[in-house]
């Protein structure tokens, strides 16, 4: 009788123990790791981004003070975001938390979201795939490492230079495909695009921020009156988007900590430490003031003062045969902007969008429409201009497309897709010095543009000039394959 009990006691004692070291366990704090990326130097932007560095670095003190283990990277190359990403991974364990932020340039492809390093070279939309990080491959390789919480914050819903140069690609960010136990956070609506502000700091950042500073909210919550805030913020004209498969309760705010704001701004943490091979970007990108730009061409003057200016008569030369245009336009995508405007008459960027989307698919006659309500709200925005310069051109409505071309160049005297749409213009016109010109500024700043590359050879052999018109196209073809077929469906051979 006396074995059995000490049996019974031992296999109690046991019992007990191991129920103690179970709620230990359970009670003390996962781990939880951050990897925060802020992309703000990019060669192909006329100007360095001015929010993304500082975001991040309020955004990462904050999660420290939550209790998170925080990488940073700043202006960050391909190959650095590929070992920095490496790395990130390399410390998830099952169980835990794991939240990537990336502020900088984004873009969609085949309805994927894509970080883009600052030197990405893109210039076909494969090309998005190749330099680009896919969210979705992001979040599915956190999931593989046995992360149960999976936190993506994507502030890249900016107007960005490289979905301009193939005119297929849809603006902004894509929905995510996120597997059991994530949460993904758009700072703007699927498809949105937004202007980086001229302050040093994004007011979604700061929003954010301000949430994660609110104790006792659940990650939902916080996303959510994030969203609520920016939203009310901008008049609905920025409204952040939440995705979420959470089946358990997580909040970022520990029991004691994050009630504590800070007063000072934070010190900048170190960065990803890196070799210079790896991470200096080019040149071009690396100093926060851009170089002096050379000498660009004056805007010419309003075309009835532009008989001074004409080449001198050609020969005659049959017209130009009109442009190929097939309608092809996303039904969806109009469907949820035009909720869009219902919902808000004076939302300028949901008629911006729905102008790009109609343009896209061919209807530039209700693309110039959209682009009107655009600038009836915006007026100086100069890429509504520009858009519906080019729409303007594509139709063969020239003088009005110069004077919107003109109109985008008064506004932002460097803005090199103006430049190229005025480059058409002046081919189609029939004026090849003045289209050469344009094109040279345009070339002077980005030397592979294709399109101007390709409007400039043709300008140059209408001009007489064999050698250089073939050196031109058969540079352009190089880089975009399809570029004279491009040329083509605008109405110019």
């Amino acid at each position: 009788m006396r074995l059995i009990a000490l049996f019974i006691a031992a296999v109690t004692l046991a019992a007990l123990n191991h129920r103690e070291a179970s709620a230990q366990q359970a009670s003390a704090p996962r781990a939880q790791f951050a990897l925060l990326i802020g992309n703000a130097k990019y060669p192909d932007s006329e100007t360095p981004l001015k929010e993304p560095v500082n975001d991040i670095r309020a955004v990462a003190e904050e999660l420290r003070r939550n209790g998170f283990d925080v990488e940073v990277g700043e202006n960050l190359n391909r190959e650095a975001m590929q070992r920095t990403l490496a790395k990130f991974y390399g410390k998830l364990q099952p169980g835990s938390v794991g939240l990537v932020y990336f502020s900088g340039y984004g873009i969609q492809s085949a309805r994927q979201s894509y970080m883009l390093p600052v030197d990405a070279q893109i210039w076909a939309e494969t090309d998005v795939r190749r330099d680009g990080f896919g969210l979705d491959t992001t979040l599915a390789e956190m999931n593989s490492r046995g992360a149960s919480v999976k936190i993506a914050i994507l502030d890249a819903s900016r107007r960005n230079p490289f979905e301009r140069r193939f005119r297929t690609v849809s603006a902004g960010l894509a929905p995510a495909v996120a597997p059991t136990g994530t949460m993904v956070m758009l700072s703007a609506a699927p498809s949105a695009v937004i202007n980086d502000s001229a302050s040093d700091h994004g007011m979604f950042a700061g929003e954010l921020i301000k949430q994660l500073r609110t104790p006792g909210l659940s990650g939902e919550e916080v996303f959510n009156r994030t969203r609520i805030a920016v939203s009310r913020a901008t008049h609905g004209e920025q409204v952040p988007w939440l995705s979420s498969s959470m089946t358990e309760d997580y909040a970022f705010s520990r029991a004691s900590g994050s009630a504590v704001a800070a007063v000072t701004p934070p010190a900048p943490p170190s960065t990803v430490p890196t070799s210079p091979a790896a991470v200096s970007p080019p040149p071009s990108a690396t100093a926060v003031t851009p170089p002096p730009a050379p000498p660009l061409p004056p805007v010419p003057a309003p075309p009835q003062q532009q008989a001074a200016r004409v080449d001198p008569p050609a020969p005659p030369s049959p017209p130009p045969p009109a442009p190929t245009i097939k309608i092809n336009v996303d039904e969806a995508a109009i469907r949820d902007l035009d909720r869009r405007i219902a919902q808000n008459p004076k939302d300028a960027a949901a008629y911006y969008r729905r102008g790009q989307e109609y343009a896209k698919g061919g209807d530039y006659a209700t693309a110039i429409k959209d682009f009107d309500e655009t600038l009836k709200l915006t007026p100086r925005d100069a890429e509504a201009y520009n858009n519906r310069c080019w729409a303007n051109a594509v139709l063969g409505n020239l003088q009005a497309a110069l004077k919107d071309c003109n109109e985008a160049l008064t506004i932002r005297p460097r803005f090199t897709d103006a430049l190229d749409s005025r480059g058409l213009v002046n081919l189609k016109l029939g004026l090849a010095t003045q289209a050469i010109t344009d094109y040279d500024a345009v070339l002077r700043i980005d030397p592979r543009q294709a399109s101007s590359l390709y409007g400039r050879g043709v300008a140059r052999l209408r001009s007489g000039n064999k050698a250089g018109g073939d050196d031109d196209i058969a540079a352009a073809k190089i880089i975009n394959p399809k570029i004279a077929e491009e040329f083509v469906s605008y109405g110019v051979r």
